[in-house]
């Protein structure tokens, strides 16, 4: 497998998402500076700040398993399961190039723990 193309997707993809996490942190915390300081407004301020930290939080999540991919072809074993070490789907890698699972065992895994596996 030529695993150069998504190398470069995941790089381009690990700027991307560094960049958001960055933003979206700062944003986060610019609610509670700028809001004003009557109950009404902190609450507004802390409902919108807690939603940019969990997208913050979310992307941190993708953040790592791209990282991990990158490790993956690094190591030579992009493009293989985790659990079984069968390949994982061409179309799998080209809709979620992170992915550590082929589709059968990502299905497994998403009926058990549907919150463990973010996607963007």
């Amino acid at each position: 497998m030529n695993t150069d193309r998504y190398k470069h997707r995941l790089l381009d993809l690990e700027q991307t998402l560094s960049t958001r996490i960055g933003r979206e942190a700062d944003q986060g915390r610019g609610e509670f500076i700028d809001s004003a300081h009557d109950a009404g407004d902190a609450s507004v301020a802390d409902a919108v700040a807690s939603e940019q930290f969990t997208e913050a939080e979310r992307d941190a999540i993708v953040l790592q398993q791209v990282r991990d991919a990158l490790g993956r072809i690094a190591e030579g074993t992009f493009g293989t399961c985790i659990v079984d070490g069968g390949p994982i789907e061409e179309a799998r890698l080209e809709a979620v190039p992170w992915t550590p699972y082929c589709l059968i065992h990502a299905t497994r895994l998403e009926v058990a723990a549907p919150a463990r596996i973010p996607t963007l």
